[in-house]
């Protein structure tokens, strides 16, 4: 399970009564407060012994300025003592996530099957799971609407958006008073629009079935596919 800022965080009940059903793993944001091994740890001590945990450093966008200048490695290996079942990634920190151990659990990104095959070849035999979010249709309109904001927070397209308004006056994030919707245009349109395909599992059911069948081939075990539209959408 994963949520955007700790105030949607799910409730415990609830993810205790999944728990029952399946097996569930929460994102831990190690930075952020709540989730820090070396501070305010409170959230994560409420989770239910029954739910696993996936460990991450925390998207800065969802972080405060203190937060974002905590230090990952530690937290990794701290935060790995205390669930040594975890699986560890996200964008930014792979070096750090496999020194850390465990499942290695990565975004989709341009790179992603290059890296895997890397992986494979230096001889990693553990885990790697990878996490895109998956909006089975074409059409352009829907697709900024639902992942262009997520999309525009990657590190490689927040630096190109920057890059297409250099005279722009200095912004806290790449997209401050930048589009990145449907009403989006021009280059930053096309920027998003690209990063989308790179990023997501998008298009029709066949094309997204092609591209899951592809991270397998080059040695990737488990893809999460988050549904951006909501689960009723996922197939429509």
């Amino acid at each position: 399970m994963d949520y955007e800022g700790r105030e949607h965080v799910p409730d415990s009940t609830l993810l205790k009564r999944f728990a029952g059903e399946t097996t569930v793993r929460v994102t831990t944001p190690i930075r952020a407060d709540g989730f820090d091994p070396f501070g305010d740890n409170r959230v994560t001590e409420q989770l239910p012994q029954s739910v696993d945990r996936v460990i991450v450093a925390g998207n800065p966008a969802y972080l405060t300025d203190d937060e974002r200048r905590r230090a990952i490695g530690p937290r990794l290996g701290a935060a790995r003592e205390d669930a040594p079942t975890a699986w560890v990634g996200t964008e930014g920190v792979e070096r750090l996530a496999l020194a850390a151990g465990g499942t290695q659990f990565e975004l989709l990104a341009p790179t992603t099957a290059r890296e895997v095959r890397a992986l494979r070849a230096a001889g990693l035999e553990g885990s790697i799971a990878v996490y895109a979010p998956v909006v089975a249709t074409d059409d352009e309109q829907i697709l900024l609407n639902t992942l262009g904001e997520y999309v525009a927070r990657r590190g490689s397209v927040a630096t190109a958006l920057e890059n297409a308004h250099p005279e722009s006056p200095p912004r806290t994030t790449a997209t401050d008073g930048v589009a990145t919707d449907a009403t989006a245009s021009g280059q930053v349109r096309s920027i998003l629009l690209d990063a989308i395909e790179e990023f997501a599992l998008v298009g029709r059911p066949e094309q997204v079935d092609e591209r899951i069948s592809d991270l397998r081939a080059v040695g990737v075990d488990t893809v999460i596919g988050y549904p951006a539209r909501g689960a009723g959408w996922l197939w429509h």
